[in-house]
């Protein structure tokens, strides 16, 4: 008996050619936007960013400036290659600077109404085959997708942070994501010098799944007097050989984002262990949102930074 063995079907969208990307643009000028036009303008790639307050691109390519600085200092660039990649970065406050630009990577608040406004300026704007990345930590790719013309030629390109140095970028499909801009943007996280993971468009994906509710258990080991802010960051950085303690690392995410991923598990998931901590929400009302605006954890106008609690 002859049996027929029929080959699975090949997706239409798998046997096109993915797109080349050679110029990028960032919205958002705050430490992960200079980050990735830093990294994209070392890589060989024209970047030009764009934010809503002037202010904040002039001090984000002094910011970009110093980085670069040190990775001469460190030989990891010469002075001429530094040179050349501050000439590759441009700033604007017009999303008509993103005409011409092949991926355009959102790097704003992460707040979801904020982001969908942001899209719905860039579209116009956009030439038909630009993809849209959104950096994202948390925030459903698919539901961002939705309300841009492209959900297609949407993904999410998750940087950590600093991203000069932090090695990882969590690639996110949407479920409307091509394989094509899929494959792109693998390719460009390469291009990068970065080493993808990817991940499942649920809440949070991989990092922050595991990283920011172990940050809420280290507010919660606070709020009920378990231990202080020293003895809960020195227990976690001696004990488990963390770089640096929970609570220190929230200030420098920023306690504002931690507790906006929290609301985003807890909302998406319907799971009480995702609770955001009573803690961290009094202290993100009070405006202490870590390094960024002084105070968290931690008062970071006296050195060596003491506890706030």
């Amino acid at each position: 008996m002859n049996i027929e063995v029929k080959a699975a079907p090949v997706a239409a969208d798998a046997l096109l050619e993915p797109p080349v990307i050679a110029r990028v643009g960032v919205i958002g000028a705050g430490q992960m936007g200079n980050g990735i036009a830093h990294v994209c303008a070392v890589a060989g790639l024209p970047a030009v960013m764009l934010d809503a307050k002037p202010e904040a691109m002039e001090k984000a390519v002094a910011t970009i400036n110093r980085n670069l600085d040190r990775q001469v200092s460190k030989g990891l660039l010469s002075a001429e290659d530094k040179a050349a990649a501050l000439a590759r970065i441009s700033t604007s406050s017009d999303y008509a600077a993103f005409g011409d630009c092949d991926i355009v990577i959102e790097a704003a608040t992460e707040r979801e109404e904020v982001k969908k406004i942001i899209f719905g300026q860039l579209v116009p704007h956009l030439k038909p085959s630009a993809l849209i990345a959104s950096n994202t930590s948390s925030i459903s790719i698919t539901r961002l997708a939705a309300v841009t013309d492209r959900p297609e030629k949407f993904i999410g390109m998750h940087f950590m942070n600093p991203v000069p140095v932090m090695k990882l970028v969590e690639i996110i499909r949407g479920i409307a994501t091509d394989e094509p801009t899929f494959q792109a943007v693998m390719t460009l996280a390469q291009r990068l010098g970065k080493t993808t993971a990817v991940a499942e468009d649920f809440p949070a994906f991989i990092v922050n799944r595991i990283l920011v509710p172990m940050i809420n258990e280290a507010v919660y080991a606070l709020y009920e007097g378990v231990g202080h802010v020293n003895s809960i960051d020195s227990a976690m950085k001696l004990g488990a050989n963390h770089p640096m303690g929970p609570l220190e690392l929230a200030d420098f995410i920023g306690l504002d984002t931690c507790l906006s991923i929290m609301q985003v598990l807890h909302d998406g998931l319907a799971d009480s262990k995702y609770r955001p901590c009573p803690l961290l929400v009094k202290y993100v009302e009070a405006g202490w949102l870590g390094r960024k605006t002084g105070r968290g954890f931690y008062d970071y106008t006296q050195t060596p930074p003491r506890p706030t609690r």
